[in-house]
């Protein structure tokens, strides 16, 4: 469990742009990367050797949500559009039936689709198919990869220094690495303004509690903000916007890995007013990337307790996850054909 903490932690990467970080800075980074997911799990990281700016960031997640919503369609998952062939990357729209999760998403993983697992056959998600990407979006596709690759980059770097933190060589975890599934995932959180709570503990909320379910993720948060995070005496605790960081957190499987050591903090996401009083009319904007290891990775805690094949444990979770249930056919289905936006509610 977390401990008691009334802010998160800042973590400063600058010493990773350094052509030949000094041994003791990357040994100190280690154990503060440690330190801090052994304690808040979350963190926000400062001066990530990345070549976007958050600015660059939320323009390609706002011109791809100003797309035509037929044209976004046309690359919504099956689960939503039952002609479409993509069932693990692409579009979701929002779901009016699920109250506290009203989001769309687009989803993409690395450029180059990772080799299909064995297991993957006949399965009814398929983590390895290529990404889909719609009209109106060319020069955003380009920008996109390149995100996400930067993004992998950085986790595995991480990865590496959370290896010697735990008393493990520096490549420990290079297995993940190969035909890695890792997904970047840009999020729409249309305003929720005909919602209102009805006492200070019932907060109007478009992401309700919970905790990763992987290994790593890396958050690019809006100015809007409304990131909560739970400590150990059960307080919500603010993780405002800060500029120019990227907000860090493990997930349940990575506590696992760790012996448990590491703990996967719950958080939720406020609906805030300045998501609401927006200019743009565009509510609030996120871009998490989530590290995932391939398919066929052997995942094991570091002290040599039970393995599990990721490819298993993860579509177990998708059972659980609103974007991978059915949704009633007839209703979308209607939708898409009269030209009703989803996100209608």
């Amino acid at each position: 469990m977390a401990t008691i903490f009334s802010s998160l932690p800042i973590i400063d990467l600058s010493i990773l742009a350094e052509i030949s970080p000094g041994e003791q800075d990357l040994r100190d980074l280690s154990q503060r990367l440690c330190d801090v997911f052994a304690s808040t799990g979350f963190a926000y990281l400062v001066n990530a050797p990345l070549s976007f700016s958050h600015e660059q960031v939320f323009g390609l997640a706002n011109a791809f949500f100003q797309i035509d919503e037929t044209e976004k369609l046309k690359v919504a998952k099956r689960t939503f559009v039952g002609t479409n062939k993509n069932t693990y990357r692409g579009y979701f729209p929002t779901q009016p039936s699920q109250l506290d999760n009203l989001k769309e998403g687009f989803e993409v993983g690395p450029s180059r689709a990772p080799r299909q697992a064995g297991l993957a056959r006949h399965q009814r998600f398929d983590l390895s198919e290529p990404n889909v990407w719609p009209i109106g979006f060319g020069h955003g596709r380009p920008q996109l990869e390149s995100l996400h690759q930067q993004l992998q980059s950085l986790s595995g770097t991480l990865l590496s220094l959370l290896a010697v933190g735990l008393g493990k060589s520096p490549d420990y975890f290079a297995s993940y690495l190969t035909d890695s599934l890792s997904t970047l995932r840009m999020l729409h959180y249309p305003p929720q303004q005909q919602r209102t709570p009805t006492t200070s503990q019932d907060p109007r909320l478009c992401c309700t509690p919970h905790t990763d379910s992987g290994i790593l993720t890396l958050l690019h948060q809006d100015p809007t903000g409304g990131l909560e995070v739970l400590n150990a005496d059960g307080q919500w605790i603010s993780a405002p916007y800060v500029p120019g960081s990227i907000v860090v957190n493990i997930g349940d499987l990575m506590a696992r890995v760790s012996g448990g050591r590491f703990v996967a903090t719950m958080h939720r996401v406020r609906t805030s007013s300045a998501s609401i009083d927006r200019p743009d009319g565009m509510g609030r904007l996120s871009v998490p990337f989530f590290f995932e290891p391939g398919e066929d990775c052997v995942v094991r805690s570091v002290d040599g307790g039970e393995s599990i094949v990721y490819g298993e444990y993860v579509r177990r979770k998708m059972n659980t996850w609103v974007e991978y249930m059915d949704v009633p056919g007839a209703t979308l289905d209607a939708r898409v054909r009269n030209g009703v936006s989803v996100k209608a509610y």
